[in-house]
């Protein structure tokens, strides 16, 4: 999408910013036992960290994405890898990471927040992100271990819709799955008056839409992405936000009744060259009519810490 100048009368009427931040792979390793990353998929995880990924993701990159994003926005979202190995102390330094930001925040998991069945089980994720996941709709959410989802906040012109993809998966695999359940509960919850008046502004950790083969997808994507696509095909307008790709990308999915814009944004802390990786946030601006007017980045400028104008990659229309 190009970006609307700032003249332009419907940018002069946005009411709601929403800032968009993902992947921040909060690492921290403070009180953790071999045992806890020997015996597992944590190992692997580990080993990738070793060789690369420490490499990439700087801090204070991401304290300056979380302190920049907190400062432009009215709400922020976080769609998934908050932690790396969903360690308890990675857990702790994420949750009090947020909290300083004094912001209106909701958070979905993604697939290093449920890293281990244990984790999973024992719903570590909503004990530490409960506060981020409160929905204006608790009556139509579905009881997962990673929390009640949907979760939908009612803000102003927009309805953010939180779901969870984030299930357990063997080592070397990273693939998401919604589950009927859930995409039924979504299904109603789009149906809500509450919702259906305003922009539908879905949250979801793994890519909407993927090109690649299917074993690909069953590696690495959203295993149903189908049945999300099918149940959002009665909609004219709204934003899909995922993560997980670590790069920006923007796309626009055909339905029955209009047009949605799907974006990712990249890690949040990530080191890259290219301004459609490197650590930053993408802010989405609402008018009062639940128009979305203007879809840009911000990324960090390594030689201040400020932040700066990014890109984000085009891809062709999906019908």
């Amino acid at each position: 999408m190009s970006l609307l100048p700032q003249q332009d009368v419907r940018y002069k009427r946005c009411v709601l910013r929403i800032a968009h931040i993902s992947d921040t792979h909060v690492l921290s390793r403070a009180g953790t036992t071999w045992r806890e990353l020997l015996f597992n998929k944590r190992i692997t995880g580990y080993a990738n960290l070793l060789l690369r990924r420490g490499r990439v993701h700087r801090r204070e990159y991401l304290l300056a994405v979380l302190r920049a994003a907190a400062q432009d926005a009215d709400h922020v979202v976080v769609t998934g890898d908050i932690t790396n190995l969903s360690l308890e102390s990675e857990f702790e330094d994420a949750r009090a990471l947020l909290d300083t930001m004094r912001a209106d925040i909701t958070v979905i998991p993604g697939n290093h927040d449920i890293y281990l069945p244990s984790t999973h089980r024992d719903r570590r994720f909503p004990h530490h992100f409960g506060t981020f996941m409160r929905s204006d709709l608790p009556e139509h959410a579905v009881d997962l271990p990673a929390g009640l989802f949907p979760c939908v906040k009612l803000r102003g012109p927009a309805a953010i819709i939180a779901l969870s993809s984030a299930v357990p998966r063997p080592p070397f695999i990273a693939a998401g799955f919604l589950g009927r359940e859930q995409l039924d509960a979504l299904r109603r919850v789009l149906q809500h008056p509450e919702v259906a008046r305003r922009t539908p502004v879905l949250l979801v950790h793994h890519a909407p839409i993927d090109s690649r083969p299917r074993w690909q997808q069953l590696r690495d994507g959203l295993v149903d992405a189908a049945g999300l696509r099918a149940t959002l095909m009665p909609l004219e307008r709204g934003l899909v936000l995922f993560g997980h790709i670590h790069v920006r990308v923007h796309s626009t999915l055909r339905t029955n009744g209009g047009a949605l814009d799907v974006v990712s944004a990249s890690g949040a802390a990530l080191d890259h060259p290219d301004l459609s990786i490197r650590a930053g946030f993408n802010r989405y601006d609402i008018d009062e009519d639940g128009r979305i007017v203007r879809i840009a980045a911000m990324a960090v400028d390594p030689s201040n810490g400020s932040m700066m104008s990014a890109n984000i990659r085009e891809t062709p229309e999906v019908a």
